[in-house]
């Protein structure tokens, strides 16, 4: 048997020694393992199987030089063909949608947040899969199963999350007054208006941009106390709660670099690594290139989770990665095979090693991977899924909870206040109109 095969229960205790010598396995023995691995795999694939995956651009390329290694192990072990298609993020979805609704084109996606839940009649129950992994790996945090789950059983399994942290310059928060980041809205406001009056300014996006927008205005509503669902599904977004939100983050606004309305999932990348920006919320993929092509941004960069809510409590909106196996494939066991193969510890650990943090895991077994350690700029990442929310918030994710986030409901009502679009309560109003068409 392959001598990975053997060490696989070693990798998940954090091994350092074979971490490194799995994250340096050649294109051979990989392709052992993976041979091995098919001979006891509970799922074989169909012969012949030939699978459309779609997944989203990669931001880290070593990300995705690792992920085409897994691919083309598992083609090889399996004498099989996976096609792999690769689209932004704002594309993933009309493109699985489209498949959806006409029932080809695609076997597999790997989306954003809860692509599942727009369909959950068109994917395929992997409530096996799920399985297998959480008894493997160490369980599924709650978040992985709200991201996968529904009505008790799995539609998706949720591969990994970006995480939607503060990335800060050292040096401008603590000419602002703040040696260490904020803890709470009030400090995290004040450092905003700090970095601004310095010529060293913040921003965070507010056009629709799928990751980034979406991620710390739902945060920004958490904080306050408010929702646009309740736990019942019933749309309660219009309330004090949301007033306060929308002020907050009016206040937050005025302070940031010109031209956040507007801003896409890269538009902040760019600009921080320009020296333009000098703190927004974003995975870690800025120090990973900044690191590459501008050490000395690197150096004085820092990470750190969004300040807890009036109540105390962190919630945070993360880019989840659910893949989903459509119900039309034509190859069902070879795509459970592929999803299973793709979070086996043997090459998940070195996979993640590769993302450099961009990837967080939803099992709670990689909590032992060194990659999150030896930078401590990388550690705050490796908590994401403790602190991670889906957009229904308390309520149970759903197709609706879906809608609404691909719809841009709350991004909309915080642009259209900030920008001077509508006042208060008509930004209110429309988002709680929208929304109910959506949850009706």
């Amino acid at each position: 048997m392959n001598k990975f095969t053997t060490d696989r229960r070693s990798l998940l205790k954090g091994g350092a020694g074979l971490l490194a010598a799995a994250a340096t396995m050649s294109g051979d023995e990989l392709l052992g393992y993976a041979k091995a691995w098919a001979q006891t795999s509970p799922w074989k694939p169909e012969p012949g199987a030939k699978i459309n995956l779609l997944r989203w651009k990669r931001f880290v390329e070593a990300e995705d030089v690792a992920f085409m290694k897994i691919v083309d192990a598992f083609q090889k072990a399996n004498n099989v063909t996976i096609n792999v298609s690769n689209e932004s993020y704002d594309d993933i979805q009309p493109k699985a949608s489209v498949a959806a609704n006409t029932g080809q084109g695609l076997d597999m996606v790997w989306g954003l947040y809860s692509l599942p839940f727009l369909f959950p009649s068109k994917c395929v129950d992997v409530t096996d899969v799920a399985d297998y992994l959480g008894n493997k790996c160490g369980g599924w945090a709650d978040s992985g199963k709200a991201y996968g789950m529904l009505n008790g059983k799995w539609i998706g399994i949720p591969v990994a999350a970006t995480g939607g942290l503060v990335n800060y310059r050292v040096a401008a928060a603590e000419k602002a007054g703040h040696k260490e980041f904020p803890k709470d809205l009030a400090g995290f406001a004040d450092l905003v208006k700090g970095m601004n009056k310095n010529g060293t300014p913040a921003g965070m996006a507010l056009g629709h941009a799928s990751g980034d927008a979406n991620g710390w205005l739902h945060w920004a509503l958490w904080a306050h106390g408010g929702k646009m669902i309740d736990k019942n599904n019933k749309v309660v977004i219009n309330s004090p709660e949301t007033a306060k939100s929308l002020e907050y983050v009016k206040g937050l606004y005025d302070n940031f670099v010109p031209g956040t309305a507007s801003w896409n999932d890269s538009s902040n990348n760019k600009a921080f690594l320009a020296g333009q920006l000098h703190l927004t919320t974003n995975g870690i993929s800025i120090y990973v290139t900044a690191k590459k092509e501008n050490p000395q941004i690197a150096e004085d960069m820092n990470h750190a989770h969004l300040p807890a809510g009036l109540d105390g409590k962190t919630r945070e909106l993360h880019l989840g990665f659910p893949i989903l196996i459509f119900t039309f494939s034509k190859y069902p066991q070879t795509c459970k095979a592929f999803t299973a193969f793709m979070l086996e510890p043997d090459q998940f650990n070195p996979w993640i090693e590769a993302a450099q943090g961009y990837l967080s895991h939803f099992l709670l077994g990689y909590d032992k991977n060194p990659v999150w350690t030896a930078d401590p700029k990388t550690t705050p990442y490796r908590s994401v899924a403790q602190s991670a929310s889906t957009p229904a918030g308390e309520a149970q994710m759903s197709e609706n909870a879906a809608a609404a986030i691909a719809d841009f409901v709350l991004v909309d009502m915080y642009a259209n206040y900030c920008t001077g679009r509508e006042d208060t309560k008509t930004a209110m109003a429309s988002a709680e109109r929208a929304a109910k068409r959506i949850f009706r």
